[in-house]
């Protein structure tokens, strides 16, 4: 079973003040190792796919490129936009079927959102399309169960409610590009050749603070949306246990980073 709702715009459009806000300082940390595996110059034009509100973009834009930031919802388009730089051009597109021509960018990124499209083969086969013979394709995964919240929910899930549906609810691209070696074939697939993937760990600080509103939290998470309300109370209660007297719990959490030529 998977929730649908990361396949529709309206609801990243309304998450993404919130987004920007939580998930961005955190896998801009994973933007950042996704960089520098990458030498970027001012003459190059780079694409960022599912870009968010921004994290891979804007770090990008340091290095003088030009960059294209696209994403499907017009609420993070409208937060890369914000930021006013130069160098970076925000567009509302589909992933999945770029309005971009054929090799047009020498080197083309995408963090944590490739996973999430309803037909990921189709977003890689896109990011290969537009880019350059021998430009590089980045990509990050989560992997396995996620990471942050999600990772903590699902762990904590199982272990004190062993008994419900232990299926994933993450969408199929995020279960199937978590694992290595799928990673690898399907950038091989999508186009691209050698990928070297590299396993990167970062730890997500969860201000304990935030466990005051927890359905803001953990409400991006299908797992949470499937409990009721006294469930939801017990990994809220079993979430402070695990922090104790600590008003920073850290939840490690681990990503894939691909990268590739075309």
């Amino acid at each position: 079973m998977t929730d649908k709702k990361h396949e529709n715009a309206a609801h990243w459009d309304d998450a993404a003040a919130n987004y920007e806000r939580t998930a961005h300082p955190f896998t801009a940390q994973f933007a950042e190792e996704a960089l520098a595996r990458v030498t970027l110059t001012p003459e190059m034009r780079v694409l960022d796919v599912a870009a968010g509100t921004g994290a891979l973009a804007l770090a990008a834009a340091r290095s003088g490129a030009q960059i294209v930031a696209t994403d499907f919802s017009s609420g993070m388009v409208a937060r890369i936009a914000a930021a006013g730089l130069a160098n970076v051009e925000a567009k509302v597109m589909d992933g999945q079927a770029l309005d971009l021509p054929d090799a047009s960018f020498d080197a083309v990124f995408s963090v944590f959102g490739v996973i999430m499209f309803p037909d990921w083969r189709k977003g890689l086969a896109e990011m290969a399309r537009v880019t350059r013979p021998g430009g590089p394709g980045v990509l990050a995964t989560w992997q396995s169960e996620g990471a942050a919240t999600f990772l903590l929910l699902s762990q904590i899930r199982r272990r004190l409610f062993p008994k419900l549906d232990g299926k994933t609810r993450l969408p199929e691209g995020a279960v199937a590009l978590g694992d290595p070696e799928w990673l690898s074939a399907a950038m091989v697939d999508a186009g691209f050749a050698a990928p070297r993937i590299d396993r990167v760990t970062h730890d997500f600080a969860l201000d304990m603070r935030q466990l005051d509103t927890p359905d803001e939290l953990f409400g991006m998470s299908p797992d949470w949306l499937a409990l009721d309300a006294g469930q939801q109370a017990a990994v809220v209660a079993e979430v402070r246990r695990m922090a104790g007297d600590r008003a920073v719990l850290p939840i490690a959490s681990t990503a894939l980073i691909a990268v590739a030529r075309r």
